[in-house]
């Protein structure tokens, strides 16, 4: 099942993306797309006969695919190639760092450079929602806790993530360096989460083009290592990681965004996102 938020940013509305690719609205089943609603009624949102449900007129805005978000866990250097173009050595444990939720905006809304930003970067990743408490879990049950998948960028300012002092949290966290959609697909449509093909443009160009099946630490060992160290609770997304091609790792010298550029992205069966580059006043 596709599961979508639209409407007006903080005003979004549950919705679902059916066979003909209209947006069916969930309000009836479902008061948003939020770890509530996953822990509680995903059952019911999946038994749900979209073709009663009312269908959303025009071209409505898609907000993020999760509301509420609880925490926002991301994964650096997960791709042994993307390591290696940023000169890091392949990492024994997954390496974690948070992003602000106050990052978090739509798939297609503007991504807005923050004031001073010279090195502002894109990053395709695979995210994961989280729709069960989650503590100490085995990686062989550890696939069981997701709820849904969908595309994320883990948009970076490579200067204040590594030059301010401090954690990379700090390059990670500008507004709107979290778009995530355009839908969330219901684990129970994803066969493979280690076999999906990834790709991100900028202004055309394809800049990133990799797989899932390279990661160094899969979904489930992220989601085991992760729950060794705190409980997961439903809401909880995780950003796993990019593959090569950021600009940070351009040759012979990095690339960075400007105002205008267009980045689009794709995740195979996850949709497609586009986001247009402002610069923040």
């Amino acid at each position: 099942m596709k599961l979508v938020r639209y409407g007006d940013m903080c005003a979004e509305k549950p919705g679902a993306i059916d066979g003909e690719g209209n947006i069916r609205d969930l309000s009836s089943v479902v008061d948003d797309i939020n770890g509530m609603a996953l822990f509680s009624r995903l059952d019911a949102m999946k038994a749900a006969d979209l073709n009663s449900l009312p269908i959303v007129e025009g071209n409505p805005r898609l907000g993020a695919c999760v509301g509420g978000i609880g925490k926002f866990m991301c994964i650096g250097l997960n791709y042994s190639d993307h390591a290696a173009e940023t000169g890091a050595p392949i990492p024994k444990n997954p390496i974690l760092f948070m992003k602000a939720t106050s990052a978090v905006v739509g798939p297609n809304d503007m991504v807005m450079l923050p004031r001073g930003s010279t090195q502002t970067d894109w990053e395709v990743e695979l995210g994961v929602v989280i729709s069960q408490p989650c503590k100490y879990v085995s990686v062989e049950e550890a696939l069981d806790y997701v709820g849904g998948y969908f595309i994320a960028n883990d948009v970076s300012e490579r200067h204040y993530q590594a030059k301010l002092s401090g954690q990379w949290t700090k390059g990670k966290s500008c507004d709107t360096f979290g778009p995530i959609g355009p839908f969330l697909l219901t684990a129970d449509e994803v066969a493979d989460p280690q076999n999906l093909s990834m790709s991100l443009d900028v202004n055309g160009k394809r800049m990133q083009t990799g797989n899932t099946s390279t990661m160094i630490f899969t979904v489930a060992e992220i989601i085991s290592h992760l729950s060794q160290l705190m409980t997961l609770h439903p809401g909880d997304v995780i950003s796993t990681g990019t593959p090569p091609g950021v600009g940070l790792g351009m040759k012979p010298e990095p690339v960075f965004l400007k105002e205008g550029d267009v980045m689009e992205l794709h995740i195979e069966g996850l949709g497609h996102q586009r986001q247009i580059v402002g610069q923040d006043a």
